[in-house]
């Protein structure tokens, strides 16, 4: 049996329902905390995880860190863009089939996402085999060590994870029979970062 919301949490839930969607983004403890006029962060996040474990509100899977409602009639899943295959061995011209594919909600971050069917075998160590597809968030950076989508000299699109160094980029394979590629930053660009992958058993 869940606790009732003590009054503190119940004023900072009533103030989320009512002000939410004045942030341009999911808002952070920080922005909350200036929000509210608290001084104290701490107590703030012990609020926060109590609305948290009440089902309430759910953190962000993002790199702000920021924290969203939970809405009871969201649906389970929601078409994203299936933009065609991304290679998972040596680059591939990237095709974009414009068509959608249901996704469950957990594989999906707030960000913008999108569907790729993975070809090849060069990320097998990680787990991503071929006929996999993957769910992307579109972002034109990454941390090092992110699994990403790269367009290799705005022709070639490949799944690898990335180590950024000083005038160079290493996309890294996860299979022991294939060797790194390395490229001058000016040769890739990144499209998205891996969210979500989905297989179907047959």
């Amino acid at each position: 049996m869940k606790e009732p919301l003590t009054r503190r949490q119940q004023e900072i839930y009533e103030y989320l329902q009512e002000n939410l969607d004045r942030f341009p983004h999911p808002p952070t403890l920080d922005e909350l905390c200036t929000a509210l006029g608290l001084s104290s962060k701490g107590s703030l996040h012990k609020q926060i995880q109590a609305l948290i474990e009440a089902g309430l509100i759910e953190p962000m899977n993002n790199r702000r860190r920021g924290i969203r409602l939970i809405n009871d009639e969201e649906p389970a899943e929601t078409g994203l863009p299936f933009l065609g295959y991304i290679a998972a061995g040596s680059p591939i011209e990237a095709v974009e089939q414009r068509e959608t594919i249901e996704v469950p909600h957990f594989l999906q971050t707030g960000g913008p996402c999108y569907v790729l069917q993975v070809k090849g075998d060069s990320m097998i160590d990680e787990g991503i085999l071929d006929g996999d597809r993957i769910v992307i968030e579109q972002r034109t950076h990454a941390r090092n060590g992110e699994i990403v989508v790269a367009l290799v000299d705005g022709i070639d699109a490949t799944l690898k994870r990335i180590e950024q160094k000083k005038g160079q980029v290493i996309l890294h394979p996860a299979n022991e029979n294939l060797q790194p590629m390395i490229y001058a930053p000016e040769q890739i660009q990144i499209q998205g970062v891996l969210v979500g992958q989905m297989r179907r058993y047959h």
